[in-house]
């Protein structure tokens, strides 16, 4: 292959990342269309190792390989398009995001790509939404910069560095797809044992609540993790491969797009979590602190969207707005990863308790432990949360004709299904929102859109 596709002339430029144990990432390209040599590669990212697994030639011709008949390409502007190549002949997996941009005043058509083997398909595809979200946002910034005439590859580079030293930490310290109930805190003998019995309920349900998004910081790897596994419970196979365990000889950073993630403290015992991250992440998020059983959540799923989408544009019209002063962008603008500790303004107590946990609780610590029956309980439990979502979905449904019309009617939606306890209707609307994306904004969006309008109109006078 070697001799069929030599490196280009001038050989491309290269960026080595060294990265802490193996990169299940053979690569990450940055091409773009020559309107006379067609598609070229502009710079390529690979993980320091020993063993070569890929020549930087044959990085060159896969990655031209994203951009061969994007010539006749006809998206709106501002589209980004993701590409899915499976070249089972080369033995690897390609995911590249096309995209039109201006470099320095030519506009041409760009591939952003990250180059997998073949094998680590199964791997790779329970993360594919996380990638393809970190990308997205990685190319919107990128425009900005790329319009400003700036160096495109410092920025990218900033940025590819923490993705490959995500995928790195997943392959070593991801959960595995079956979590034993022996290695959680649901197979002690009484609830209080391992944690205390309420904290251990409002963990749970505050995990439901927030769509099974946790991120769980302590001193001790052990606790953490075994914290982790126990929220991991409570998640299907593919999401319990998007989650990530604590690293006992050092510490993870924060990473949006996880589902739950151990992390460890400082030795000062703080723990700071970037804002720009867990702003990004898809859905809202539980803070639990094993060390002193404190439980915090971010706000619903609906005001979690909301605040999102403001951030991220404030974002992007800062880059604009200070790009079009032309003056030069603070790495303070553009890498916002300034940590913040869990307060109010982010992360709140939780407020609405529930009786499907409490309940569930109270019943699985009266079997006894070390046999399979907990297993079927906690199998039936799971099975129950996801009939009542599924028939929230068909009351909405059959109310709102399929969405021709808006919901009016949340009480008795509460009354018929027996949802009248708030933190039950938020674990049961959690669960709807994942199999039916929308739905919570659909359901209460616009009453809190009406109540934010109202408090900016307040504070105008």
């Amino acid at each position: 292959m070697c001799a069929a596709c030599p490196p280009q002339s001038p050989a491309v430029a290269k960026t080595e990342i060294m990265l802490d144990g193996d990169s299940p990432l053979l690569a990450a390209t940055f091409a773009y269309w020559d309107n006379i040599l067609g598609p070229r590669v502009r710079h390529i990212w690979a993980p320091k190792c020993e063993q070569l697994l890929l020549s930087d030639g044959e990085i060159t011709f896969l990655a031209n390989h994203t951009l061969n008949g994007e010539i006749l390409r006809s998206a709106k502007s501002g589209a980004i398009d993701v590409k899915f190549f499976v070249l089972s002949e080369k033995g690897v997996i390609i995911i590249s995001l096309i995209f039109d941009g201006n470099m320095n005043g030519d506009r041409s058509t760009y591939a952003l790509s990250v180059i997998l083997p073949q094998t680590e398909l199964g791997f790779y595809l329970p993360l594919h939404r996380l990638c393809v979200d970190r990308l997205t946002h990685i190319i919107r910034k990128g425009r900005i910069w790329m319009y400003k005439g700036q160096s495109i590859i410092s920025f990218l580079t900033t940025e590819i560095t923490p993705i490959m030293e995500l995928f790195s930490s997943m392959k070593t310290h991801g959960v595995p797809q079956d979590v034993q109930i022996k290695d959680t805190v649901l197979n002690d003998d009484d609830i209080g044992d391992s944690c205390h019995e309420d904290f251990l309920h409002k963990a749970i349900s505050s995990h439901l609540q927030t769509c099974g998004c946790s991120v769980v910081v302590g001193s001790n790897p052990i606790k953490v993790n075994k914290m982790v596994r126990t929220l991991c419970l409570f998640l299907t196979p593919t999401e319990r491969k998007c989650s990530r365990l604590a690293n006992t000889s050092g510490s993870f950073k924060y990473n949006s797009g996880l589902f739950v993630q151990g992390l460890l403290k400082d030795s000062t015992g703080s723990f700071m979590l970037p804002y720009r991250q867990i702003m990004y992440a898809p859905y809202p998020t539980t803070h639990i602190d094993v060390d002193v059983n404190t439980v915090m959540q971010m706000a619903p799923c609906h005001e979690h969207i909301y605040n999102q989408q403001n951030y991220m544009s404030m974002e992007l019209v800062t880059l604009q707005k200070t790009a079009s002063e032309e003056v030069e962008i603070p790495d303070t603008i553009i890498h916002m990863d300034e940590g913040f500790t869990p307060n109010l303004n982010i992360f709140q107590d939780v407020m609405n308790r529930d009786t499907l946990v409490k309940s569930f609780l109270d019943q699985i610590f009266q079997l006894k432990s070390g046999l399979s029956l907990r297993n079927v309980f906690l199998a039936q439990f799971l099975l129950v949360l996801h009939r009542k979502a599924q028939t929230v979905i068909k009351y909405i449904e059959d109310e709102t004709q399929r969405g021709k019309k808006p919901f009016k009617s949340l009480r008795n939606l509460k009354v018929d299904l027996d949802l009248t306890v708030e933190g039950d209707l938020s674990i049961i609307m959690a669960m709807a929102e994942k199999l039916k994306p929308g739905l919570h904004s659909f359901i209460f969006g616009k009453s809190f859109h009406t109540s934010v309008q109202e408090r900016d109109v307040l504070m105008s006078l």
